[in-house]
C-alpha cells in the first residue's frame, strides 16, 4: 500500500534487509512477478498500469497504461515477451513488452479479475472473477483460447462463491475436501508443493494449513500471523521452505 516494490534478501543475517526498493508506482501495488529470465520485475496496481523494471539498474523499462486498476499479471510461459493482465473492470489483455501494445484482448462482461493462469501447453488460460455483485456464477471461472480471443468454457465452476486464486492442475474432484482453514471474507489463497503431494493454504485465523493432496488430511498447522494469512508459496528450489504473507503487511518464511 506504500506504492513500493521490495526485493528482500531472505538468507542474509539481517533478515529485515531490503536488497532493492522500487518506487515507480503512484498508488498501491497489487501484484508483482519476476520475469522468466529473473532480470526484471513486472508490477501492477491502483495507478491503472503495469510497469516493467530492470532489477539491477533500478530503471523502468516499459509502462503499460490501462483504463482501470490492474489487479493481477502473469507472464506467458512460452513467449516471455508476452504477459496477461486482469483489471478491476473485468478487462483481460495480453501485452507485448517489445512494443508496449496490446496483442490480444478478451472481452466479456465480467466482475473484477481476481486471478489468471495459463494452461501447461500455453494455448489456453483460465480467469477468475468476482461474482459477488453480479451473482453470475457462470462467469466465475472461464477457460479462454489465447490466440482466438474466445471463451471455450464457463462451466468449470458454477458455485455462487468467489475464487480468489487459480492453481494447476485444473481438475475438479468433488470428492475431495480440504477442511479446517477459515476464509471469513478474506481473499485467502493456496498453493501446491513442487511434487504435487501437498497443498498449503492460508487462513483467516493467521495459520498455514498444509494438507496431503491425495488424502485431503491435514498434515500440519503453522501459526504465522496474528491477523489473516492470505497467501502462501513454496520455494521454487527448496521444497521444505514456505513463504507466507499476512493481512497486516508482514511476510514470513518458514523452513
Amino acid at each position: 500500500m506504500d506504492q513500493t516494490v521490495c526485493v528482500w534478501n531472505v538468507w542474509s543475517r539481517d533478515s529485515q534487509k531490503k536488497a532493492r526498493v522500487f518506487t515507480h508506482h503512484n498508488a498501491a501495488v497489487k501484484d508483482v512477478r519476476w520475469s522468466p529470465q529473473g532480470l526484471s520485475l513486472l508490477s501492477c496496481g491502483y495507478d491503472c498500469c503495469s510497469r516493467l523494471v530492470d532489477v539491477e539498474k533500478g530503471t523502468e523499462k516499459q509502462l503499460f497504461k490501462e483504463d482501470g486498476v490492474v489487479g493481477v499479471i502473469k507472464f506467458h510461459p512460452d513467449n516471455h515477451n508476452l504477459f496477461l493482465s486482469g483489471g478491476f473492470k473485468g478487462s483481460l489483455r495480453l501485452w507485448d513488452v517489445r512494443t508496449g501494445n496490446v496483442a490480444e484482448e478478451y472481452v466479456r462482461p465480467l466482475g473484477p479479475i481476481l486471478d489468471v493462469e495459463f494452461s501447461t501447453d500455453a494455448r489456453h488460460f483460465i480467469s477468475s472473477s468476482d461474482v459477488s455483485k453480479t451473482n453470475a456464477s457462470e462467469n466465475s471461472i472461464i477457460v479462454w483460447d489465447v490466440s482466438r480471443e474466445i471463451p471455450l468454457s464457463n462451466q468449470v465452476y458454477v458455485e455462487a462463491y468467489t475464487c480468489p486464486c487459480i492453481r494447476p492442475p485444473f481438475k475438479l474432484d468433488k470428492y475431495k475436501r480440504y477442511e479446517d482453514h477459515v476464509v471469513s471474507g478474506f481473499p485467502v489463497k493456496c498453493n501446491f508443493s513442487l511434487d504435487g503431494n501437498e497443498l498449503a493454504s492460508g487462513s483467516a485465523d493467521g495459520c498455514i494449513y498444509v494438507y496431503n493432496y491425495r488424502t485431503s488430511e491435514l498434515v500440519r498447522k503453522i501459526k504465522a500471523f496474528e491477523e489473516a494469512c492470505v497467501d502462501v508459496a513454496y520455494h521454487p528450489v527448496m521444497p521444505n521452505v514456505i513463504a507466507a504473507c499476512g493481512w497486516n503487511g508482514e511476510v514470513s518464511v518458514f523452513q
